[in-house]
């Protein structure tokens, strides 16, 4: 039986889109679009646009997010943002998402730092996971046992009681699956998210207090309404997190619906008639 505090989320990464000055209006379009009960909504626009959609969505239940964050609270990083700049912004993070691990070389040991810096500052994080091609091509297991590495190394320096009430999220992004051709099923994700959740116990041990049943796995790799109800019909999948979708509000809202029907499901809105 699926827990009750494992929440169904929809989280929009706007990526490298949108100015301040049409971020608030597209903000508060997928708002009024995407109100379905049980569904907790995240939109996270670029860093200029955070005070906009911020301001936009203020009184509204959509959560907002920032799409990284340094792993050092300051110092000399040109360009960079650091946990408490986020503060007053947003109340999620995204962290060590596959476009940052591939174009800014971050290590898992950076990631973990920058989960770490998100707890302490009331972010609540998104830790994206996920395998290359090559990887995936040398089977399951072995991808398995990397994203499986990825959790451990994310959550080594966080301590037991911060980690266990940060309300961490975890995303699988199959890499290989993303403008290569290759399509991952549902079948693909619910196996990597029972090995993510085995990982997370691996980490807590006996000590930290999270455990793997009680996190949210969302998945992340090319999602669309088309596509999103095979994740959704999946136990273990609890959410997705939608990259070029998430700028459409047609797509959302058609993401978001599907993600009701999970949510009442699990008795975290009335079912529908």
């Amino acid at each position: 039986m699926i827990p009750p505090m494992r929440p169904v989320i929809v989280a929009g990464n706007w990526k490298m889109h949108t100015t301040p000055a049409d971020a608030a209006e597209l903000a508060r379009t997928m708002e009024a679009r995407t109100r379905v009960p049980g569904v907790t909504r995240v939109l996270c626009p670029p860093f200029v646009c955070l005070a906009p959609v911020r301001d936009a969505l203020a009184g509204q239940n959509v959560g907002v997010g920032a799409q990284d964050v340094h792993h050092h609270l300051g110092g000399a990083f040109t360009g960079d943002i650091s946990a408490p700049m986020l503060r007053d912004l947003a109340t999620w993070v995204i962290v060590g998402h596959s476009e940052r691990r591939r174009y800014h070389h971050e290590t898992n040991e950076m990631v973990a730092e920058k989960v770490a810096r998100a707890i302490e500052n009331g972010l609540r994080p998104i830790l994206c996971v996920g395998e290359e091609l090559e990887v995936r091509e040398e089977g399951a297991h072995v991808a398995e046992a990397l994203v499986a590495d990825q959790v451990m190394d994310a959550l080594q320096p966080t301590t037991g009681e911060a980690l266990a009430t940060s309300g961490l999220v975890i995303a699988y992004e199959p890499i290989w699956a993303i403008g290569t051709g290759r399509n991952a099923s549902g079948a693909d994700a619910a196996a990597m998210a029972q090995a993510i959740r085995r990982a997370v116990d691996a980490a807590s041990g006996d000590s930290i207090g999270l455990r793997g049943a009680d996190t949210p796995v969302l998945y992340g790799g090319s999602v669309t309404g088309a596509n999103i109800d095979q994740f959704f019909a999946e136990a273990e999948i609890d959410g997705a997190l939608v990259g070029g979708a998430s700028l459409k509000p047609d797509e959302m809202a058609a993401i978001v619906a599907r993600a009701g029907l999970t949510a009442a499901a699990r008795g975290l809105a009335p079912a529908r008639s």
